[in-house]
This record gives structure tokens, C-alpha cells and sequence, in this order.
């Protein structure tokens, strides 16, 4: 229980140091996961207090969440350019690369984020990796031809040198899990990722793959909470590199 509460604290502290940059008026985006519930937790308590901001929810969940805080809320249709967006990771690396879906919301995460002047990366020390790939690589892809897509990524990641399992997520047993989107996702759990950059662009290349939870070039700052408090790498002031 005491290593529990002591990660939910560093995920608030990491929370609580990106909410600091977050100014009146801005146009926020809202990321999805157990971390970016407690930024919209303390973003919604911010309000409260007279703080003035859009959100666009990258989720069902973070909408009824922001929703439920009176945070005022848009749409990407409606606010087609944003500030900022706030989310999790599931892991990065130096980088700024990152690995996300573990929530399965991936493919509106990155829409909204690639929508963001620059994206604030919010996370717990335990998430920092030296070579992506420790976190099972979500993908998600089209419920039509589902089979045949899993074959075109089993054989385009043996290409590139990739050896391990790929799972269909469910929500409950033989039940599979579907999307906002109303998409499946596969888990692929392929291990240390040398070349995150090409099996971006090969799984983009398959008809059938919807989005991947690689996250790359997207990422301006990550916010990093450990024993030693918040550290940041990367640029709090620009945009994606």
C-alpha cells in the first residue's frame, strides 16, 4: 500500500508542476490515464478558483471527469488549434520518445496533441526508459479484416528484427476490448525497440493499422516526479522540435 500511494503522490507531483505553466485562457488538451486524472483533478480545483480554460478531452472517461470538475469543454472541430496538452506516458526515453495506449486512447491522444503548440509529458520516475519497448506497444487498427492486419504486422516487425507476442486486448474474457472509436488494439510485446522511427512509419504503411501508441516528435517537455521531486527535460517555452 505504501509503494502505491507513493507513486499516486509523484504522479501529483508531476501533475501539479505541469499545472503550473498552464495560464489563463489557454486552450488545453486533456490526456487519458491514471496520471492525467490528477492533473484534470487539480486543473478542476484551479477553476474553481476563477482559472479561465478550454479543454478538449482526449476520451469518454477525461470528458465525464473535466465535465463533472465544471471545467469548461470544446471540441477539436470547435477548437481546431490548441495550447497545450497535458497527458501520461506508459514509458519515454531521453529522447522524448514516448510509448502510450496502455489506456486505450491513443489515436484521439495523438490527434489532440499533434493539434498543441506543445505537448507536457507528465509521469513518475519508473517510467523513464533507456530504449523503448519494456511497455507492451499498443496498436490499434480496424475491426474490418482484423486477422489479416495481425498478419501484416507480424510480418513487417520480423523485417525488422522484432521477436514476441502480439495479443488482442479484451475488456472481459473473449470479449475484445473496443475503442472510442469503436476499434480494436493489439498489444505487441516485442521488447527493446532499437528503431522506434521505422516501425512507426512501417505500421503506418499497413492498411488496417488505425494508429500506434508511439509517440514521437510530438513531446516538448516531460515532467519527471521521483523521491527527489519534479526534474524536467526538454523545453517548457517552444514547440515539437
Amino acid at each position: 500500500m505504501t509503494a502505491t500511494l507513493s507513486a499516486d503522490a509523484m504522479k501529483r507531483a508531476a501533475a501539479q508542476a505541469a499545472l503550473d505553466h498552464v495560464a489563463h485562457g489557454m486552450r488545453l488538451g486533456l490526456g487519458t490515464g491514471s496520471t492525467a486524472a490528477h492533473f484534470v483533478d487539480l486543473l478542476g480545483a484551479r477553476v474553481r478558483d476563477g482559472l479561465e480554460v478550454v479543454g478538449v478531452p482526449t476520451s469518454e472517461r477525461t470528458r465525464l471527469q473535466a465535465e463533472g470538475l465544471g471545467i469548461k469543454l470544446s471540441t477539436l472541430d470547435e477548437t481546431p488549434e490548441l495550447d497545450l496538452t497535458i497527458d501520461g506516458a506508459d514509458e519515454f526515453d531521453a529522447s522524448l520518445r514516448l510509448i502510450k495506449g496502455g489506456g486505450g486512447a491513443l489515436l484521439r491522444e495523438k490527434i489532440v496533441a499533434a493539434a498543441s503548440m506543445r505537448m507536457f509529458v507528465i509521469a513518475d520516475a519508473t517510467k523513464e526508459v533507456g530504449t523503448l519497448g519494456a511497455f507492451p506497444l499498443p496498436v490499434e487498427i480496424d475491426r474490418f479484416g482484423a486477422r489479416s492486419t495481425r498478419l501484416h504486422i507480424e510480418r513487417v516487425v520480423r523485417g525488422l528484427g522484432l521477436i514476441g507476442t502480439i495479443t488482442q486486448r479484451l475488456s472481459a474474457p473473449d470479449t475484445p476490448y473496443v475503442t472510442d472509436g469503436g476499434h480494436f488494439i493489439l498489444d505487441c510485446a516485442f521488447g527493446a525497440i532499437d528503431a522506434p522511427e521505422a516501425l512507426s512509419e512501417r505500421l503506418y504503411a499497413i492498411p488496417g493499422v488505425v494508429d500506434h501508441g508511439l509517440f514521437i516528435g510530438l513531446a516538448t517537455a516531460i515532467f519527471i516526479a521521483g523521491a527527489g521531486g519534479v526534474r524536467i527535460i526538454g523545453d517548457v517555452t517552444g514547440g515539437p522540435a
